[in-house]
């Protein structure tokens, strides 16, 4: 079992920056892929950027290109999304997720944290 916790969400005016946190209580936490995932009212739950175990990252191009990274410090089991730029149609609930294997596939990850909210004001 993985039991992960989102933190730093909040309200921010568009072009502001946020930095998100995931910790994962694990012992294994160096094995896991982690994604980060956002879903607005009414909406899919939306790929938004995902980093494997080696730190290999992948991005939503489309929606975040340029604008948000993920990074991950195995030593303290967390994995970070640090968004700059946003935009109100960024406000969502944001989740991070692991699986033993990175995809862009929200069904494919085994652990979800509760989620944080992230809302952009213009």
């Amino acid at each position: 079992q993985v039991h992960l916790v989102e933190s730093g969400g909040g309200l921010v005016q568009a072009g502001g920056s946020l930095r998100l946190s995931c910790a994962a209580s694990t012992r294994t936490f160096s094995s896991y892929a982690m994604g980060w995932f956002r879903q607005a009212p009414g909406k899919e739950r939306e790929f938004v950027a995902g980093i494997s175990q080696y730190g290999l990252r992948s991005y939503d191009t489309d929606s975040v290109k340029g604008r948000f990274t993920i990074s991950r410090d195995n030593a303290k089991n967390t994995v970070y999304l640090q968004m700059n730029s946003l935009k109100p149609e960024d406000t969502a609930t944001y989740y991070c997720a692991a699986d033993p294997l990175l995809s862009d596939t929200h069904r494919e990850y085994d652990y979800w944290g509760q989620g944080t909210q992230v809302t952009v004001s213009s």
